[in-house]
């Protein structure tokens, strides 16, 4: 008898010790600041003198740096232990662009794709984005692109590690979240049409809201006196949620000056449809355009890691996983209440 109640007891604290432990809204709240502070300026450097090296030879969409690139990310997921979607359009976070798929697009290149699934509503996707080619030599010279995109490319690998180590800590995020590196921006925002065109790994009314980051490891000559900045385009075309959760979580944790210059219907520049962003808002999936704006290198092979800001590229990377965090887990998904 003695024994049979040993053995309940000790199938009870077993149970209790495998059960998952319930955190409330709060607790996620108190968390955050936690795991943004995660992403660090030094990992970053890292990372972007390795992935806009000349080893890569300016990642050319198709060519043989591209490839490179895309093992870099996919070693690095692997490496965490970050998945992929299971998707008969996935192979091992490999979304094959066959050549020829559009006009521009020569040879196969590939989407990388990684993901966390979410706890409670898993089927509602946040996509975080970043494209990882760049324009590749020309006349001998290579074109690192450290800032474009280099930036956003590293950014979101800590971005998702961060997000990794909070789920392995009991905080998985009550959504779930794509990290979409694409391929062919410079020929078009191509791979990024190829995903919401051709292929989406999910149902794109089931995307509550696109984070697109290109761009954001400088400081523009406007404001070399105060690089606490950060140009958003986007954030109130489709959403008033949107635009408020992140000028939220801006004023609660970083207090950058957020420029909306860019965002203004009749910028000349016409940012808003110039980065892979443009793709999900015009499936009425709302959007951030994260950029720090042009600058001398840009398209130009000094485009170098030496020129990035890391200590800036660092906070604006984690201003981008604090949106991400509470988009993720929020009640109620962003409302579209605009066309």
């Amino acid at each position: 008898m003695k024994r049979l109640l040993l053995l309940t007891l000790f199938g009870i604290f077993a149970a209790q010790c495998t059960t998952e432990k319930i955190f409330t809204q709060t607790d996620y709240d108190q968390a955050l600041s936690k795991y943004y502070n995660q992403i660090k300026p030094e990992v970053l450097k890292t990372h972007l003198y390795i992935f806009a090296s000349d080893e890569f030879e300016g990642r050319m969409t198709g060519e043989a740096g591209q490839k490179k690139a895309a093992n870099y990310l996919r070693d690095f997921y692997i490496k965490n232990k970050i998945d992929f979607p299971k998707s008969p359009y996935i192979n091992h976070y490999f979304q094959t662009i066959p050549g020829g798929t559009f006009p521009r697009i020569k040879n196969e290149t590939e989407n990388l794709i990684a993901y966390i699934q979410g706890s409670e509503k898993p089927n509602e996707i946040l996509v975080i984005s970043a494209h990882y080619d760049h324009v590749g030599m020309s006349d001998g010279e290579i074109y690192n692109g450290a800032d474009d995109d280099g930036s956003g490319s590293v950014a979101i690998l800590e971005i998702a590690k961060a997000f990794k180590q909070a789920e392995k800590d009991g905080f998985r995020p009550k959504r779930s979240i794509l990290f979409l590196h694409v391929t062919g921006e410079e020929l078009g925002l191509l791979g990024s049409r190829f995903y919401t065109d051709k292929q989406p790994i999910f149902p794109l009314e089931n995307t509550i809201a696109n984070l697109n980051i290109d761009m954001i490891g400088r400081i523009d000559d406007a404001h070399v006196d105060n690089p606490n900045y950060l140009y958003l385009i986007g954030s109130d075309k489709l959403s008033t949620d949107l635009h408020e959760l992140s000028e939220n979580v801006n004023n609660q944790h970083f207090q950058f000056e957020l420029n909306y210059e860019f965002n203004d219907v009749n910028d000349p520049n016409q940012y808003y449809y110039r980065s892979d962003h443009y793709n999900f808002a015009k499936n009425n999936i709302p959007v951030i355009f994260y950029f720090n704006g042009v600058h001398e290198d840009y398209h130009q092979p000094g485009d170098t890691p030496d020129k990035i800001n890391y200590e800036i590229l660092a906070k604006r990377a984690q201003l981008i996983f604090a949106t991400a965090w509470e988009l993720a887990n929020a009640e109620n998904r962003p409302f579209v209440d605009k066309k």
